[in-house]
């Protein structure tokens, strides 16, 4: 595990830019426009490739390969997530212009749970090896569902969920969208709002997906910094490419079948690597050949959608 100057510099870091992004660039409520969501989404992904660099120089070659592996599949999966938060908004009628604030305040959430599972995560693995059978089954479970599996947008309710109905039980909540604050008084009573409720939300999704995830960035690296380091770089991208997507959104028509296909193929390394290493062979999966797979994958995804686009909109002309 890597010293603690490497922590402090890191979460420092993190903190900096949190704080502008906050009380700097985003301090007025107001609606990100997708050319700006996609220069802000370019800027993050420039400060994680500049991270990567500095590992390569500080920690070596290996290190920052296993960083961009796991910045890769945490990139690629949180897409899927945002999905899920567009239905979340959508469900809550939370306005535009309020969104960005209710995912920063998601995004710290995210920072502290990452961190919990991470350590507990990697603290599984080197005390029980044989886990990481568990988890490849689990990704290749994962993988293989997600491919067969089919959802209508009209299913999703937040109301049903286990954690909003306890909350609701337990707390008042208050329909008032007036301001976008998560708790208001009224008569002397503490009220949560909807836009609490879905904060809520967002946090309980994001812990369902780091439940994918977070095994699956194992698969890459049991180094605790690099892994948590390559999370927190996806995630604090996250609300610009939420904003971006709505622009792009039929570049990503076929994502699911990739994301299927990457976590099969995680599921399958992890299970084969461990096989190998138990029973005293040479073979082994690497990081270099994952990275391979993920860019096919996503590339492959990402054309056909394209392809698929082009194709409707000349049939559309044609008719």
């Amino acid at each position: 595990m890597e010293g603690p100057i490497f922590w402090i510099g890191f979460f420092v870091f993190v903190l900096i830019m949190l704080a502008l992004d906050l009380f700097v660039f985003h301090k007025e409520n107001e609606v990100i426009k997708v050319k700006s969501a996609l220069l802000w989404s370019m800027f993050w992904i420039g400060l994680a490739l500049a991270f990567n660099i500095v590992v390569y120089m500080t920690l070596g070659q290996t290190k920052a390969i296993e960083f961009f592996t796991g910045y890769l599949i945490e990139e690629s999966l949180s897409i899927d997530n945002l999905f899920v938060f567009i239905m979340i908004f959508g469900f809550f009628k939370i306005e535009p212009k309020f969104q960005h604030s209710v995912l920063f305040w998601g995004i710290i959430g995210a920072i502290v749970f990452r961190a919990i599972f991470i350590f507990a995560g990697v603290a599984l693995i080197q005390k029980f090896a044989w886990i990481m059978y568990i988890f490849g089954a689990f990704l290749l479970y994962t993988g293989l569902k997600m491919l067969i599996e089919k959802k209508e947008a009209s299913e999703f309710n937040p109301n049903e969920n286990i954690v909003i109905k306890t909350f609701r039980k337990f707390f008042p909540v208050s329909d008032d969208m007036s301001k976008p604050a998560f708790f208001i008084k009224k008569d002397g009573k503490t009220f949560a709002t909807t836009f609490f409720v879905a904060l809520l939300f967002i946090e309980a999704s994001d812990i369902i997906f780091a439940v994918d995830s977070i095994p699956a960035v194992l698969s890459v690296s049991t180094d605790v910094f690099i892994v948590y380091t390559s999370n927190i770089f996806a995630i604090l991208g996250l609300r610009s490419l939420y904003f971006a997507l709505s622009g792009i959104m039929p570049l990503f028509k076929y994502l699911k079948y990739a994301l299927a296909g990457i976590l099969t193929f995680i599921g399958i390394k992890m299970c084969v690597n461990e096989f190998a290493s138990d029973c005293g062979y040479g073979f082994h999966i690497s990081n270099f050949a994952s990275l391979g797979v993920i860019i096919t994958f996503l590339t492959v995804s990402i054309l056909a959608s394209v392809y698929n686009k082009k194709k409707e909109s000349k049939e559309i002309k044609e008719n």
